[in-house]
């Protein structure tokens, strides 16, 4: 069972997010709260994914998401926003979140959204402008990356296990330690989370 915190100051974004995720059997939303008890109910209840406003009137997301972050076993984060431009979303990235939903996202894909995040991917919705993930930094060139490589990125990017990406190439699971640490060195990155979407601001992901 996957559970889930949402954090969104409008009151009917929460009821219809808590109500399409309710619906899916592997999937517990044990809390829905506004911005000023957000640290603390997250805190309170752990959860395995949180999904969070990026632009809240007393509580900034961007703020909430850097004390998350300094949790000892932090929840993966997935940034809610209304508009694909939002100015927001690429300095979200570099605090650590996992992805980014439009609010209007399509009901059916929210749950395997969740799932995702759950295993450690990233999610990004239809219409999220990708250019403005990675504003907040300089662009550097993608790398050359091998045919077995692109398939690692692509199914980190879908947060599978080391082990589940090793059965599915027909490669152990220490060489797709190895792929994975030459790729993170390559990409100038620290995490899975970032190296999957440095892949994708390359289009190495694409389609």
């Amino acid at each position: 069972m996957t559970t889930v915190v949402i954090v969104d100051d409008e009151t009917l974004v929460r009821y219809g997010f808590e109500l399409i995720l309710g619906a899916a059997p592997d999937i517990d939303v044990v809390a829905t709260t506004g911005d000023v008890d957000a640290v603390r109910t997250i805190r309170d209840h752990a959860p395995d994914v949180v999904l969070l406003d990026v632009r809240m009137p007393r509580v900034n997301g961007l703020e909430v998401l850097r004390e998350l972050r300094a949790f000892p076993e932090p929840p993966a984060v997935a940034m809610l926003t209304t508009f694909d431009t939002d100015e927001y979303v690429g300095q979200a990235m570099e605090l650590g979140a996992a992805g980014f939903l439009l609010k209007d996202t399509d009901p059916e894909g929210l749950a395997e959204y969740v799932r995702v995040l759950a295993r450690g991917g990233v999610v990004l919705a239809p219409g999220v402008d990708r250019t403005k993930l990675f504003a907040a930094r300089p662009s550097a060139p993608a790398p050359a990356v091998s045919d077995r490589e692109h398939a690692v990125l692509r199914l980190v990017a879908d947060g599978v296990s080391n082990p589940d990406i090793g059965r599915r190439l027909g490669v152990s699971t220490g060489t797709v330690k190895e792929d994975i640490r030459s790729l993170l060195a390559a990409f100038g990155v620290p995490t899975r989370v970032q190296l999957a979407l440095r892949a994708a601001e390359a289009g190495l992901l694409d389609g």
